[in-house]
């Protein structure tokens, strides 16, 4: 998207550049079949005839009898109050049966609906402790007396065999059937896309839906490995998980959208190096990624950061417009970029490609360095790099001629990116044969309108590698002028 030279990035008083701002069934006497049937003798007393019914759900016997004392040698038993209750109601209803199912807790006195729970004799004992069975009798089942001159032997009876043998010899659930069952793992993402986004599954917010998140996309770049958008944040992934830190964050962010190809891509392996490069980094002069959310409705990965205004090439662009960028502001840029430097190559990281593109501005001014893709990290001890990276106009030379210290090269890339702000163009840029380019950069066009200290910097900046001096040197250096230094520049 196009960008309009008339919005105010910069509140810092020199740079005059206009900027963009599973439960116990009771006993009940419904759902009765046929399987037991009662009837009434001449004599008027109840007759009792029963027999097995296989029950639908499993391999467990039925056995339906009308109402009789039944007695369990177990558990539960009835109090004589309890049971002349049960025997005058048996009187008012004769037509009552109760089933008796292959668990042992039943209640010693049938009632109707309500049912005590099947894990109790009555309501009566719902409150009591059940006295723990002997160890010799755990393992052995209970038998019953129906009261019909026949023996049942609960053990021969053919039963469910998941579990149930615990809760009928105990009484009880065991702890492996209250155990929660494991929950399925399913892709959270659908189809290829799991896959494709696994090398990156320790970085993702695989909670978060990004759209729920970010509003009111808009375009306002795009780079090699997709667009950058400027969004409204709508609601915090940081602030659903009580992170009340996150109440600081700004009302908008970028968003640069990574789109997700179904065979994977070289880009990602690159994007999980730079993540894993600079995880837990931070500077207020380092532009880091702050979260990554994948958006399963386009299948792109979708990246936050800080809302930068535009590149400090940007900028540059608009000297064509009139736009003059003085010396002072020259120095707050260089100082914001020593001040990134210093923190990166203390943690060993050179960043190896530094230049305008990858420098950004934000609305209050302050340069930050952007894109990790070619950077790496090495130890003082050991920091040579043999391969070749960045872009030739702010490569240092040693990098065309390797091996090389890669904590070295950032300083002269530096240095280039000062000679391209006083000049509104990069160093070299009218030579077409790279071989061709010398160690020095080319003198100044109307070299006499700035310092000496900011051609001193420009010398010290180009030095070889071994006499270039740190960014922490350069941070400490103060020039003979005290308008033009950079040491003086407070984080």
């Amino acid at each position: 998207m196009p960008r309009t030279p008339d919005q105010d990035i910069s509140q810092r008083d020199t740079l005059q550049v206009p900027l963009t701002p599973l439960t116990p069934t009771g006993f009940s006497d419904e759902g009765l079949s046929d399987s037991g049937h009662t009837y009434e003798s001449e004599d008027g007393t109840l007759q009792v005839r029963s027999r097995e019914k296989e029950n639908r759900d499993s391999d467990l016997s039925t056995v339906t009898v009308t109402p009789a004392t039944i007695v369990s040698e177990w558990r539960g038993r009835c109090t004589d109050t309890a049971c002349n209750d049960a025997d005058r109601s048996a009187g008012r209803r004769a037509e009552s049966t109760v089933a008796v199912a292959g668990s042992a807790s039943g209640s010693a006195c049938a009632k109707s609906s309500p049912a005590p729970s099947p894990r109790v004799a009555t309501f009566a004992s719902a409150n009591q402790v059940p006295e723990e069975p002997d160890e010799e009798v755990k393992g052995k089942l209970p038998s019953l007396d129906l009261g019909l001159d026949i023996d049942i032997d609960l053990n021969v009876l053919r039963r469910p065999s998941i579990l149930i043998d615990d809760i009928m010899a105990t009484g009880a659930l065991s702890d492996a059937m209250l155990a929660p069952s494991p929950i399925p793992t399913t892709p959270r993402y659908p189809g290829w896309v799991t896959e494709v986004v696994a090398p990156l599954s320790e970085f993702i917010d695989e909670a978060a839906d990004p759209r729920a998140l970010f509003v009111d996309l808009r375009e306002i770049g795009e780079g090699e490995s997709g667009s950058v958008y400027a969004a409204r944040v709508v609601a915090s992934s940081r602030s659903r998980r009580g992170d009340h830190a996150d109440s600081l964050e700004t009302e908008s962010v970028a968003i640069k959208n990574v789109p997700l190809v179904p065979n994977g891509s070289p880009k990602l392996s690159d994007l999980r190096r730079e993540m894993s490069l600079m995880r837990g980094v931070r500077h207020q002069n380092v532009l880091s990624m702050q979260e990554v959310f994948v958006d399963i409705v386009e299948d792109a990965l979708w990246i936050k950061m800080e809302l930068m205004e535009r590149s400090l090439a940007d900028v540059l662009l608009l000297v064509d417009e009139g736009i003059v960028v003085e010396e002072k502001p020259i120095a707050l840029f260089a100082s914001d970029m020593l001040h990134g430097l210093s923190h990166l190559h203390k943690l060993g990281i050179a960043h190896r490609d530094l230049r305008s593109d990858n420098l950004l501005v934000n609305s209050a001014g302050v340069a930050k360095i952007a894109d990790f893709s070619s950077a790496v990290k090495v130890s003082k001890e050991e920091p040579s790099r043999t391969d070749t990276v960045g872009v030739v106009y702010w490569q240092a030379p040693e990098v065309r001629t390797p091996p090389y210290n890669a904590l070295k090269v950032d300083v002269w890339s530096l240095g280039a990116t000062v000679w391209e702000m006083a000049q509104a163009e990069p160093p070299f840029s009218d030579i077409e044969d790279p071989r061709l380019i010398p160690h020095r950069w080319p003198s100044l066009h109307q070299a006499e309108i700035y310092s000496r200290s900011f051609h001193d910097f420009l010398h010290l900046c180009s030095q070889p590698s071994s006499l270039r001096p740190d960014p922490d040197d350069l941070l400490k250096r103060q020039a003979s002028d005290s308008q033009i230094t950079v040491c003086v520049q407070s984080d």
